[in-house]
Order: structure tokens, then C-alpha cells, then sequence
């Protein structure tokens, strides 16, 4: 059984060098982190050192993705410059392992028809499998209508867009998650619980937007079991009384969102997810450098989880192949 993992993390000297210049304090607790901790290094290694920690997890193909905040921190002019050399980066990668990587494009988002340009390049010349765009672009949500460029070129290209977590705005800390010690209150923020609400909304927004509707082939994929939304199914259902959406919401989880656990491996958390959408909705991610697979764990993850070989296939490799084979290249 193969096992594909889609939320596995990558950056460039170049990407940090732009961080640091954006703003030298890093505001981001996960920008610290990048940069500044044991992740560091295999963020950066996109060679020998990842293909031995896939190894050591039981993964056999991971799907490249540039870390949050991505290039969405920087001002336009910035973030175009590099979204071709990152993306370029992440191919070439790919070519030199074909049978060990993938790519996620990243965007630059602050320019969303620039973005849409590269994600037509990114998938067409350079055969990335999708995008990665985290929930905010500088203070702004990326359900809003200005960003619908991207995803109508993905919905175009047949490709997945994977949403993922981005640190909450500064008020939100403040109002939120401060008043203990850094770690903590960074962490509240954050991994523990913080910007997985903030992308479990921000996903919700793009439902009640009409995103859907508009676009109706868009598949967006969600980590962390759902991002906190998909507990919360049966009582976001109220939101049918005012919206004029075509079909009820948690309609559109079972149409258009796949949900990944993404560093979280819980068979808890799978039962749920496998009730609520269905295995042909779940694939596998580790999230990786930030949580580390070892010994095996992510294929005796799927392994010993309580579900038949076919649900089991489905989410280790099947769901992903089928979407991968219906891109439009």
C-alpha cells in the first residue's frame, strides 16, 4: 500500500531572506520557528535528509508545500519576484526524486491575478499537483472576492487547493492569547488551537461567500481533521435560514472538501471525519518538519486504524491519485 503524505513542508534561503526584510522581528510565531529551531534544516533540505525522515515515517511520496505564512507577509512587487523561483525550486525537486515528490504551487497572493497566472504555469509547465494558500494575505481574509482569480484557475486546471492555517492577526493575539508566558500563548495561537478555528472560518467564509457555487468543481483540501469546523457540522446547519447558498453546508463538505489529519494521527478523530464526509474525502498528511513521523508511525497510523483495506487504500493513496490524474495540464 503506498502512502502519499500532502501537507510536507518546505522553504527557501530566499523566502526567509524576504521574511527577514519584511520584518525583521517576525511576528509570526511559526516564522520563529522556521527559522530558528531544529526545523530549520529540514525545511530547508529538499534531498537525502527528507527522503531518509519519509523513510523513517513508512511515506513514500510526500507533496511539497512552502510553510505558512508562504509569500502572502510580503507587499505585491515581493511576493511576484518570488513565486516563479519558489515554485521553480519546488519542481526541480520533484525532478531530481519523481517517484518520492510532488509539488504544491505557492502564490502571491497579494497580486491575485499574478497568482493565477502562476498557478497556470506552475500546473501546465512545471506539473505541480495544486496550490497551497494559507487563510489570510496580509490582513485579509482569502474567501474575499478578490481573491477569486486563483480559484477559478484551479477550478479551470482541476487542481486542489489546500488550505491551510495562517497566525491570527495581531488583535486577535492580543485580544485572545496573550497574558501567559510566550510559549504558551504562542502556541494557543497557533498549533494548539488558534489558527486551526481561524482556518476552520475562514473556510466556512468561502462556503457562505457562494465560492461554491460559483465554482463548483473547486475542490479545497483541509488539514487537521477539518480545522475544528467539521466537529461543528449539525450546528452550523442554522446558517441555511439566511444564506441563499444552492445547497445545505455541510453539503459542500461532501462535495467539495477533503479532509487530511495533518500531523494529527487520530483514530478518534478519523471515526468522525469517516461518518461526517466519508472515506473518499480523507486522504494522509504528517505535516512535516513540524510534527515528526518515525518508526513507521504513519503507515501503522493507517495500518491499525478500525476501517476496511478499501477505506484504508482510499486514504493512503487512491482518493489523491484520482484527483492528480483529472488535473487539466
Amino acid at each position: 500500500m503506498k502512502v502519499y503524505a500532502l501537507e510536507e513542508h518546505m522553504a527557501t534561503a530566499d523566502v526567509i531572506a524576504a521574511w527577514r526584510r519584511s520584518n525583521p522581528h517576525l511576528p509570526e510565531p511559526m516564522m520563529k520557528w522556521a527559522l530558528a529551531s531544529d526545523a530549520t534544516p529540514a525545511l530547508l533540505d529538499l534531498g537525502d535528509g527528507r527522503l531518509a525522515a519519509m523513510d523513517d515515517a513508512g511515506i513514500d511520496t510526500a507533496v511539497l508545500s512552502l510553510t505558512t505564512p508562504g509569500l502572502q507577509n510580503l507587499d505585491a512587487a515581493e511576493a511576484v519576484a518570488l513565486q516563479g523561483p519558489t515554485n521553480d525550486t519546488i519542481a526541480a525537486a520533484v525532478r531530481r526524486h519523481p517517484d518520492r515528490l510532488q509539488g504544491f504551487a505557492t502564490l502571491a497572493t497579494p497580486d491575485p491575478a499574478a497568482a493565477a497566472a502562476e498557478l497556470q504555469r506552475a500546473v501546465t509547465e512545471l506539473g505541480l499537483n495544486g496550490v497551497m494558500i494559507n487563510a489570510r494575505s496580509g490582513d485579509r481574509s482569502v474567501d474575499a472576492t478578490e481573491f477569486w482569480d486563483i480559484y477559478e484557475a484551479a477550478a479551470h486546471l482541476r487542481v486542489p487547493v489546500y488550505l491551510h492555517p495562517r497566525a491570527p492577526l495581531p488583535t486577535v493575539h492580543q485580544a485572545y492569547y496573550n497574558g501567559f508566558t510566550e510559549p504558551i500563548s504562542h502556541l494557543l495561537a497557533t498549533g494548539a488551537i488558534g489558527w486551526h478555528y481561524d482556518a476552520g472560518l475562514t473556510l466556512l467564509r468561502m462556503v457562505v461567500s457562494g465560492l461554491f457555487d460559483r465554482f463548483p468543481s473547486l475542490q479545497v483540501i483541509l488539514g487537521h481533521w477539518g480545522e475544528v469546523v467539521l466537529f461543528y457540522l449539525d450546528r452550523i446547519a442554522v446558517l441555511a435560514g439566511v444564506t441563499n447558498l444552492q445547497r445545505p453546508v455541510a453539503e459542500y463538505f461532501r462535495t467539495n472538501i477533503f479532509i487530511t489529519p495533518g500531523g494529527i494521527p487520530s483514530h478518534t478523530y478519523l471515526r468522525w471525519s469517516l461518518e461526517t464526509v466519508g472515506a473518499e474525502r480523507i486522504m494522509y498528511a504528517s505535516d512535516y518538519p513540524f510534527n515528526r513521523e518515525r518508526d513507521g508511525s504513519a503507515r501503522r497510523f493507517l495500518d491499525t486504524a478500525p476501517i476496511s483495506d478499501t477505506h484504508r487504500e482510499n486514504i493512503a493513496h487512491r482518493t489523491w491519485e484520482r484527483l492528480v490524474a483529472g488535473i487539466r495540464r
